[in-house]
């Protein structure tokens, strides 16, 4: 019996993680909505972190669910698709000074390209071991950087209305596009099986410690030429029996 009553809690430690991932995304919305972009993109940090943990935490503990896969789908549509659309909306905004147009409102194709994307992945056989099309929380990651990057070339280009309304339109077309991009999935630890993504890792974490916020857009500019670079390079390998 005390192993049972071990058991249930146990096994709905993934789903907590999720929900908390979720409200995370709540409070960001809250705080873009009031004008507080760079709160609101930390809030994404968080919700990105618990994405990854309850993953992690679903495989140490073997507590998989077909309510965990759809749970895990809801939070992110909020704290990867709802919430960074907030944030490039005030960006564009703040950016135009037109309170009252419609022009604000494009962002808001980041939230309706997200939900498909998710809705694609969930029946999408293919992607069990890389992804087509970009993932929601590297979407959203770059969208995050753009209120807290501090170097002057890059606050002169997000006051561009134009750039953030062509970042924008091109963020939502990667969430959907028809690219195959590297999953960092690790079957084992070992260097020969894995040393790509080691190395990807590392360049990250330098370029991180360099440019803070604004390595974002760039480790994200990386990890789809790899990705295109890797996928090209498996097609020209001849196939063998």
């Amino acid at each position: 019996m005390p192993k049972k009553l071990l058991t249930y809690p146990v096994k709905y430690i993934p789903n907590i993680i999720t929900l908390s991932n979720l409200l995370i995304g709540c409070f960001g919305i809250v705080a873009a909505s009031q004008g507080n972009l760079e709160m609101a993109a930390y809030f994404i940090w968080i919700a990105a972190l618990l994405d990854f943990a309850d993953g992690l935490v679903a495989r140490a503990l073997k507590a998989y669910s077909t309510i965990g896969a759809d749970l895990d789908s809801l939070a992110d549509m909020v704290s990867f698709g709802v919430l960074p659309s907030f944030i490039m909306f005030g960006l564009i905004q703040n950016s135009t000074g037109l309170e009252n147009t419609w022009i604000p409102y494009i962002a808001f194709s980041i939230a309706a390209f997200s939900a498909l994307r998710l809705a694609i992945f969930n029946v999408d056989t293919r992607q069990k071991d890389k992804f087509i099309g970009l993932p929601t929380p590297a979407s959203a990651l770059l969208i995050s950087a753009l209120p807290l990057g501090t170097l002057a070339w890059f606050q002169t280009l997000i006051a561009s209305p134009a750039f953030l309304i062509v970042l924008t339109l091109v963020d939502a077309y990667l969430l959907v596009a028809n690219l195959e991009l590297l999953a960092f999935k690790f079957k084992n630890y070992s260097w020969a099986e894995n040393k790509l993504k080691y190395v990807f890792m590392a360049i990250s974490i330098v370029l991180f410690i360099l440019f803070r916020a604004v390595a974002i857009p760039i480790v994200t500019l990386l990890y789809i030429l790899l990705s295109l670079i890797v996928s090209t390079k498996s097609e020209a390998e001849p196939q063998t029996r």
